[in-house]
């Protein structure tokens, strides 16, 4: 009877010290509310320069925990195109890089500055929308510009969180996404030309996002 009650003694201590320590390792997690992050894509083009193919990507997000399920952000990005976004894999866009055919008359810049929202889903599993207006720049290849428009840009993004470190502030995420421009204003014929005949949409780009809790 003794021996029992020493057991259950030290269960209930260990069930109780696990607890605390579980609740102590959320608190550290939830206590960094806001995150900074940039998809791994932008490093690619470091070296590039003046390359043809780069697309000058900049682009980071900051955002806001609200609760463990849900995260709200704001997004800042810029790029330059250099043939229409809308041509899929399994039309052959890597073919058409290598091959330049679909190549625009000049460049399309595209900035602009969006939210974002985040829904944790099942542990590290999340589904997220983005919505980015865009200010439109379309140039020649000499850097001249030819004319101005806007498109909004909206994604969709199914990805899983993985945190690292001891309060695991560090934090990469794998994902895959969606993304369509359903209004696309004031592009110019030649580049008009080349858009038409591919979609307003782009299917399962992958993609790794890393960032920073604080």
């Amino acid at each position: 009877m003794k021996k029992l009650a020493i057991i259950g003694l030290t269960l209930c201590t260990l069930t109780a010290f696990a607890q605390e320590n579980k609740d102590s390792l959320r608190n550290k997690v939830t206590d960094f509310k806001y995150r900074i992050s940039f998809p791994a894509i932008i490093l690619g083009n470091i070296g590039k320069g003046g390359e043809r193919t780069n697309t000058q990507h900049i682009e980071f997000h900051v955002k806001q925990e609200l609760d463990s399920k849900n995260i709200i952000g704001v997004k800042f990005a810029t790029w330059r195109l250099f043939q229409p976004m809308g041509i899929q894999w399994w039309d052959g866009l890597l073919d058409k890089i290598d091959s330049e055919t679909e190549f625009y008359p000049g460049y399309l810049r595209e900035t602009g500055i969006g939210v974002s929202y985040q829904r944790m889903l099942w542990k590290g599993l999340f589904a997220s929308v983005e919505v980015l207006p865009q200010y439109k720049t379309y140039l020649d290849l000499d850097n001249k510009k030819i004319a101005n428009g806007f498109k909004l840009y909206t994604s969709y993004h199914l990805g899983y969180h993985f945190a690292f470190g001891k309060k695991k502030r560090i934090f990469v995420e794998p994902q895959i996404h969606c993304q369509n421009w359903m209004i696309d204003t004031n592009t110019p014929d030649e580049f008009k030309r080349l858009d038409n005949k591919w979609k307003n949409y782009f299917l399962f780009e992958p993609n790794l996002y890393v960032g920073i809790k604080f």
